[in-house]
């Protein structure tokens, strides 16, 4: 059996005066330095900060006032869960009882569905 080897032929580096012309830059081109690069990086920065700026300002918000939403105020009893007091409220006003209760716990910023005796709960009134 016979191996055959391959080594590389190294030739000894020449230097020339002039580089290659596929590694010569055109005469227009701009080479960045550190500084150029960095201020690229912030202009683009600012431009975009200023884009979320413009996207912001036209926001939902208005500088008129809301009508407050009608409201009643419970008392909540003993043995009165959170359900009771929707049911209460949603047969009045025609509502499903969940959809209820999701809001008497927005309105009084409620963690869960946990009411004590005595607590005063702000209930979404006829309207």
């Amino acid at each position: 059996m016979s191996t055959v080897t391959l080594a590389p032929r190294v030739a000894p580096a020449r230097r020339t005066a002039a580089a290659p012309a596929a590694v010569r830059r055109p005469a227009g081109s701009v080479r960045l330095t550190r500084r150029g690069r960095l201020l690229v990086f912030v202009l683009a920065l600012l431009a975009v900060v200023a884009a979320a700026l413009w996207l912001a300002a036209g926001s939902a918000a208005s500088r008129d006032a809301g009508a407050p939403a009608e409201v009643d105020v419970v008392t909540v009893a003993p043995g009165d869960t959170l359900w009771d007091i929707a049911s209460d409220a949603a047969a009045t006003t025609g509502d499903d009882v969940r959809d209820m209760m999701q809001r008497i716990e927005q309105l009084n910023a409620l963690d869960g569905g946990t009411v004590y005796v005595g607590q005063d709960l702000r209930v979404p009134a006829e309207g």
